[in-house]
């Protein structure tokens, strides 16, 4: 009897000592998605827990680099809206390694992925956005952009020390749309921590942001110059926007609502804002109006303008709601753990919607990480109408920054792959044929960006 208890009091022992020596982050291990083709690099999943008072909890997805993981920098990627996910968009259409297939019920390899290059972590945030959720409902209608930046530092320094071997590790964050007040924002975070921390500091190095909301004034001339420009309204439309809307206002005014209704519904057409020149998803839109709200909401201060995004494939958005609300899915990425009471979707309404705060202008913003000496990429796809190329130059013109090699055309395979101008402090580009999504219409060239921004190099002249 004796031996049968002191076996007993072994194997509990074995067993508590093997499950203290597993580290902490291997529980949000994925074995295998549902659908996935087999391959070499590790993933992760699960929830950072960044308000225990209200029951805020993040939702992430690592994937490891698909060589040498240990040796890659980390990137973190935030997509915008605000309230879009960066799973059903960075990480599934954009830069991640797999893309979900027509049935939504298999994966297949994205031979683009910057997991070639890098480790990625996607995260969706606030809470409220995809898995990501909180307890406490009213905070779906008070979130803005303060409480999201200091969420996202707060999930950053959890996340670090359930992978400590991450910490201390080349960091840079990187994100499209919204994110242009996300990505800065977080960067700034980042820097007045790492004063406050110098011990257990994050190696923030850099960010890279492409089609960014950046400044609302020049944000929304830029837009409309764009309109214009690309012959999506008439000149009569355009004088009347110019004569109606006030840029730097923030009140309301109906005139300015009244036309710029006028040129998306009857002057547009039934195309894809956010990549003008590719097919859109078949989708019955009646009396030929525009859809509602997706992505990168671009806020003209007398208007709120947003609908949703397609790519290339215009309805790989759909396959992703599909696919993430399987079950075997959820439980294969330790998702959706408390029982969400709604779907998972792509974006947020409710936090659009009920958006509290947002900052006017990043140039400020800007000038302070560039002067804390970060590596400062902004690109632009240049057939996105939603947050286009002129306003990025309009925004970025009001930096007022020394050119340090002059604009020129960058190449990718022995294309142009777009052009760029480097400045003291900061590199734009532009992607061409790209739209608001630049790495979900044009791959390569979107990798080779990525490539160059990573290695400190300026883009190829050749």
């Amino acid at each position: 009897m004796a031996s049968l208890y002191f076996s007993i009091v072994v194997v509990v022992v074995v067993a508590i000592a093997t499950a203290m020596a597993v580290p902490e982050h291997e529980h949000d291990r994925i074995t295998s998605l549902p659908g996935q083709p087999p391959v070499a690099f590790s993933q992760y999943s699960g929830y950072v827990t960044v308000n225990q008072q209200h029951g805020r909890s993040l939702f992430y997805w690592l994937t490891e680099a698909t060589s040498l993981p240990e040796k890659k920098p980390l990137i973190l990627w935030l997509n915008g809206g605000p309230g879009c996910s960066s799973v059903a968009y960075g990480a599934s259409e954009e830069i991640g390694p797999f893309r979900i297939d027509k049935t939504a019920s298999s994966l297949y390899l994205n031979k683009y992925s910057w997991n070639k290059d890098a480790n990625l972590l996607f995260l969706e945030s606030p809470a409220g956005v995809g898995f990501s959720y909180t307890n406490t409902s009213s905070n779906l209608e008070d979130t803005g952009d303060n409480r999201t930046a200091e969420d996202a530092l707060i999930f950053l320094v959890g996340w670090m020390s359930r992978f400590p071997q991450y910490k201390y590790r080349e960091f840079y964050i990187s994100g499209e749309s919204y994110a242009g007040h996300y990505v800065p924002q977080l960067a700034k975070r980042i820097l007045d921590y790492n004063k406050a921390n110098s011990n257990n500091f994050i190696n923030l190095k850099g960010f890279l942001v492409g089609n960014a909301v950046t400044d609302m004034n020049y944000d929304a001339l830029g837009t409309v110059t764009y309109w214009w420009t690309h012959a999506m309204i008439s000149d009569t439309t355009y004088n009347s926007i110019l004569t109606h809307c006030n840029f730097t206002s923030d009140k309301t005014s109906k005139p300015c609502d009244n036309v710029i209704s006028y040129a998306m519904n009857h002057e547009f057409g039934n195309v894809d804002q956010y990549s003008i020149y590719t097919p859109k998803c078949p989708v019955v839109v009646p009396n030929n109006t525009v859809s509602p709200a997706r992505g990168a909401a671009i806020r003209f201060k007398n208007s709120l303008l947003r609908r949703r995004v397609s790519g290339y494939d215009p309805c790989t958005e759909n396959y992703a709601e599909k696919y993430y609300n399987q079950k075997e899915v959820q439980m294969a990425m330790h998702a959706n753990v408390t029982g969400i009471p709604y779907k998972w979707t792509a974006c947020s309404d409710i936090l659009l919607k009920n958006w509290k705060d947002s900052q006017e202008s990043m140039l400020l913003t800007y000038k302070e990480l560039i002067a804390a000496g970060l590596r400062i990429w902004v690109f632009s796809g240049d057939t996105d109408s939603v947050v286009p190329v002129t306003a990025t130059r309009f925004a970025l013109n009001h930096l007022n920054l020394p050119i340090k090699t002059r604009w020129y055309p960058w190449y990718s395979r022995g294309q142009v792959g777009g052009r760029t101008e480097v400045y003291e402090g900061l590199t734009f580009a532009t992607v061409r044929g790209a739209g608001h999504e630049v790495p979900l219409i044009q791959p390569q060239r979107a990798l080779t960006l990525f490539r160059a921004f990573l290695s400190g190099k300026q883009l190829p002249k050749y």
